[in-house]
């Protein structure tokens, strides 16, 4: 059972009060209510009405939507509840992950390849106070995987990096800055993503380190992480088969769960061995790592039974909860672990202030999107863009020098009929424009056939002009790669608008040329024989203002490189 007075609660007698008169007042509609955060993509007053007053929902995480709609969502769902509600949003890499406006200042690999924690406090300190604008009191936050896997994609860019002690060290910073501004932490994604290349979103994620490695490397965050009182653990849809077989010796494959359901890594591992006294919730109950090892009707009560307290939205509510009340009626879910989970969700509640809820001010939603945030992002941005190689020793690329640049954009695949182009494309070409460089910037496969739908745009986009006209024509070539996504494939590679497209880099012995990632920083992966590459962390204005700066030389790069940018691949560092 929980101990309210011990880390990471710390509540006081009045707190605790609060928590045990709260639950001892509640129906058990109620109680089973608390259990679920709710994905609020629906605005309307009846809605959210129904989400309080007839399932009683814990906590809320919400999709999209206007500042002042989200504002006023937040504002409802306090009202209307009985019991006040968590507020959690993703402000992974800044105020960005609350709201569509609020500012992205550095993923989690910007951070990590910045060499101080400035970027990931100014991070956190953005993140924090715009999230906070509109209500919101927990951040699904820090993410402490540890990317071993050169090929994983799915947190390239959202972890710190590969070394567990640099990982611990940002997600502390990270954490220390939420914690002063008020906003608790659910770490994630427990037992660890990152030494796989596969989505948890699409199938049963599996860490497949041994015992020893776990111990090193994601024991090792968690541990330093609840040794300081980190507040809550967001638990993945990711299997740990190696703890599993000795927690539970004989265990056949058939029965290596999740985290989630796995109550040997929750119970034993999280809050026996580490010590974790804090609260748990699953992550996404729709994702396939969950649906692929259990039905609904099982998984539901199933997660809370293994040692989870909440549940991360649901599918119908009313069909979820009871799920959860059969099992309260058949025992599969004990009183007792209910009742545990209660005093873990209300004493969250109580360390976020709820118990004496004061919701902010409409006039503070002016810090959302604030000059000195954006000034902070391109402190970000000058702090972590990183030179990965030159070994052809091409630069800085000054205009006055190297005028005439062939920009060679290569995008994910557009999704949606209202497709018009990368605005990133745009944004890099009016930089390089404005830094003194001519710049032509061939259409990809998607542009030309929104122009006309025709056989032609095929053999256009495998046609080269003779190198001896490129020569001539061009100082140097730029690749630029903005790809990116999850939830739709398991990773994400270098991937040309069309087959034999003149966007591949068969003209890298022809025309000095220089790539960019403006996300992962994996892809030298799909393009080792570039021979100048770097990473530049992301397509906004902010980063690509300070690659263009670094390109020409009139800012040096400051980011440090981990391993995982080489791929594995020996050739790669050529």
């Amino acid at each position: 059972m929980v101990d309210l007075k011990a880390k990471p609660f710390h509540l006081n007698d009045e707190q605790i009060k609060w928590v045990e008169d709260t639950i001892s007042d509640m129906t058990l509609d109620e109680k089973v209510g608390q259990l679920f955060v709710c994905m609020n993509a629906i605005r309307d007053e009846k809605y959210i009405t129904d989400m309080c007053e007839k399932y009683h929902v814990g906590g809320i995480r919400w999709q999209g939507g206007t500042t002042e709609e989200i504002y006023e969502q937040n504002r409802m769902y306090q009202e209307k509840s009985k019991i006040p509600v968590l507020i959690a949003a993703n402000c992974e890499a800044g105020g960005n992950g609350a709201l569509l406006a609020g500012t992205y200042v550095a993923s989690g690999a910007a951070c990590g390849a910045s060499t101080t924690n400035e970027t990931v406090k100014n991070m956190a300190a953005v993140g924090a106070i715009e999230a906070k604008a509109v209500g919101c009191n927990w951040t699904f936050a820090p993410i402490c995987d540890i990317v071993s896997n050169p090929k994983n994609t799915i947190v390239n860019t959202r972890a710190f990096g590969d070394d567990p002690d640099l990982v611990l060290e940002r997600s502390l910073a990270y954490m220390e800055e939420m914690n002063r501004r008020g906003v608790l932490c659910a770490a994630k994604h427990f037992p660890g993503d990152g030494s796989e290349e596969r989505d948890q979103h699409l199938v049963l994620g599996c860490n497949d380190l041994s015992v020893e490695e776990w111990d090193a490397s994601f024991g090792k965050v968690y541990k330093g992480l609840i040794d300081a009182g980190l507040q809550s653990i967001m638990v993945g849809h990711i299997c740990q088969p190696a703890y599993s077989r000795k927690l539970r010796p004989g265990i056949e494959d058939k029965d290596i769960m999740p985290g989630t359901m796995a109550p040997e890594l929750l119970q034993d591992l999280l809050r026996g061995q580490l010590g974790f006294n804090g609260l748990l919730i699953t992550d996404a109950s729709h994702m396939a790592g969950l649906t692929a090892s259990a039905s609904r009707k099982d998984a539901m009560p199933g997660v809370i039974a293994a040692g989870c307290d909440m549940i991360l939205f649901m599918n119908d509510p009313a069909e979820d909860m009871q799920y959860v009340k059969d099992a309260l009626e058949s025992g599969l879910i004990t009183a007792e672990r209910l009742d545990d989970a209660l005093h873990r969700i209300l004493g969250m509640k109580a360390l976020a202030g709820l118990n004496h809820l004061q919701f902010p001010s409409k006039e503070g939603l002016a810090v959302v999107g604030a000059k000195e945030h954006h000034e902070l992002a391109a402190k970000a941005a000058d702090a972590s863009i990183t030179l990965v190689k030159d070994t052809q020793r091409l630069l800085p690329i000054r205009p006055e020098e190297k005028k005439n640049c062939l920009l060679y954009f290569i995008q994910s695949t557009p999704v949606g009929k209202d497709y018009k182009t990368d605005p990133a494309k745009e944004k890099l070409i009016k930089e390089l424009t404005d830094a003194g460089f001519n710049v032509t910037a061939p259409k990809d496969f998607y542009e030309l056939e929104l122009e006309e739908s025709s056989f032609m745009n095929r053999v256009k986009m495998m046609t080269l002009e003779p190198m001896e006209v490129m020569k001539k024509k061009y100082d140097f070539v730029l690749v630029a790669i903005n790809m990116n996504g999850y939830a739709q494939t398991n990773n994400v590679r270098v991937n040309y608008s069309i087959g034999h497209s003149n966007e591949i880099p068969w003209y890298i012995h022809e025309i000095p040329t220089v790539c960019v990632s403006l996300q992962y920083t994996n892809h030298l992966f799909d393009v080792p024989m570039m021979k100048t590459f770097i990473n530049a962390y992301s397509p906004s204005q902010e980063y690509l203002h300070s690659f263009v700066e670094k390109l020409t030389g009139k800012s040096p790069f400051k980011g440090k490189a981990n391993e995982i940018v080489w791929g594995g691949r020996w050739e790669a560092r050529l």
